[in-house]
């Protein structure tokens, strides 16, 4: 894999709307939204990493074997993953076992991916896209 990998938090949530929406219709609008139909709705991301393909390739071959290395492997594979809540716990435990042994940068990078992974476990509708460019 050549190239870089970055990823990407969601920060904001745009809503295209002509006015504001009534109390009423407002749980509606946070259900369609929690069950992934958007309605009008932008997702808006900012960058929070960003390295190398080599370098994300070696981290990903020092995860222990398992889930998480899966679910990172995925952007070799498909050149995109999502990580949102339900892969919080698993990617940081992982990352928790490997990180006593990597090198600096490579822990420094795992503990910023941590970061977010924090941030998503406090608000559940926020997720990350990685992408190989």
């Amino acid at each position: 894999m050549s190239g870089d990998v970055i990823f990407y938090r969601l920060n904001a949530k745009i809503m295209e709307r002509d006015g504001d929406i009534p109390d009423d219709a407002k749980q509606v609008i946070y259900y369609s939204l929690a069950i992934g139909h958007h309605v009008g709705v932008f997702d808006c991301f900012k960058p929070v990493l960003r390295c190398k393909a080599e370098f994300f390739e070696r981290l990903v071959a020092a995860m222990p074997e398992g889930e998480a290395r899966r679910k990172l492997d995925g952007l070799h594979r498909f050149g995109e993953i999502t990580i949102d809540r339900s892969h919080t716990e698993l990617l940081g435990a992982a990352i928790d076992q490997v990180s006593p042994s990597l090198d600096s940068e490579s822990a420094d990078w795992l503990r910023e991916l941590g970061v977010s992974l924090a941030a998503i476990e406090a608000e559940p509708a926020i997720y990350l896209m990685g992408r190989r460019l």
